[in-house]
C-alpha cells in the first residue's frame, strides 16, 4: 500500500509539472486553457486506478487459469463463471475507488484539481465515469475471453493497454490529435471509458451535448454486454473436466 502510495503520488507530481510546463507560454490550446489541462491530466491519473489489481501476482488472471487448467473450476463451481467475474471486477473497483476519491480530494484542497462548474456537471460527470468503467469492463472481458481460443493474450492485451490509453486520452486529450485520428477514435468504444467523463467534467464538453454522449456510452454498453455474453456461451464448450 505504501509502494501504491508512492507511485500515485509521483504520478500526479509528474503529471501537473508536464501540463504546467507545456501551458507556461500558452493560453488556451485545443480548446483547453491550463487549468482544465492540468485537471483533465491529474483525474487521468486518478481514473486509471481505478482496476490496478495484479491479478497475475495472485495467480487469478484467465490466462493462468488457462495455462494451468484450474479454468475448470470456474464451470464446476455454482456460481456461474461471468458472475464470479463480474464481482471480483466490482470489488476492484470499489477498491480502486477509494484510492481515487482520496487522491480526488488531496488534489482538489491542494488546488491541482479545479471543482466542477456545478452541480449538474458533477452529477453529469459521476454517471459518465460509470458508464466509462462499465464499458471499460466489457472491454477487458472480451480480451480475457480470447483466451479461450488463443490460450495466450498476452500480445493481445499489450496492444489493447496501448490503444486504450492512447485512444481514450490517458496520455492526452484527443483534441490535440488529428482530426483524422479524432474521427477514428469516434468509432471505437475507448474514449467512451475516460474521454468523456473527463471533457465533461472540465467543460471541453458542454452539459447542452451530455445526453448524446451519455446515450452513446449506453449504447456501447449494450452491445459489449451481447457480445461477451455470447462469447461466455461459447467458450463453455470449449472446456473439458476429465477425471471428474
Amino acid at each position: 500500500m505504501t509502494a501504491a502510495l508512492l507511485r500515485l503520488a509521483v504520478q500526479i507530481v509528474l503529471v501537473a509539472s508536464l501540463w504546467h510546463g507545456l501551458y507556461a507560454a500558452a493560453g488556451t490550446t485545443a480548446g483547453l486553457d491550463r487549468d482544465q489541462a492540468v485537471s483533465y491530466a491529474v483525474l487521468a491519473v486518478l481514473a486509471s486506478r481505478l482496476r490496478e489489481i495484479d491479478q497475475y501476482a495472485a495467480r487469478d488472471t484467465v490466462i493462468q487459469h488457462m495455462h494451468f487448467g484450474t479454468i475448470v473450476y470456474w464451470y464446476l463451481r455454482p456460481m456461474p463463471p461471468q458472475r464470479y467475474y463480474a464481482l471480483r471486477a466490482l470489488g476492484e473497483q470499489l477498491y480502486g475507488l477509494a484510492w481515487s476519491l482520496a487522491g480526488y480530494l488531496v488534489c482538489l484542497a491542494a488546488g491541482v484539481v479545479q471543482p466542477p462548474a456545478s452541480a449538474a456537471v458533477a452529477g453529469v460527470f459521476a454517471l459518465s465515469m460509470l458508464f466509462g468503467q462499465w464499458v471499460l469492463y466489457y472491454v477487458m472481458l472480451v480480451i480475457d475471453q480470447l483466451c479461450f481460443w488463443t490460450l495466450r493474450n498476452g500480445a493481445a492485451l499489450l496492444i489493447l493497454i496501448f490503444a486504450q490509453n492512447l485512444l481514450s486520452g490517458v496520455y492526452a486529450p484527443l483534441w490535440f490529435f488529428p482530426d483524422w485520428f479524432i474521427t477514428l477514435s469516434s468509432f471505437l468504444p475507448f474514449q467512451a471509458t475516460l474521454s468523456v467523463p473527463l471533457s465533461l467534467y472540465v467543460g471541453r464538453i458542454p452539459l447542452s451535448d451530455a445526453a448524446f454522449q451519455l446515450s452513446v456510452q449506453a449504447g456501447w454498453i449494450v452491445v459489449l454486454a451481447l457480445f461477451t455474453r455470447f462469447l461466455w456461451r461459447r467458450a463453455a464448450r470449449r472446456v473439458i473436466s476429465q477425471g471428474g
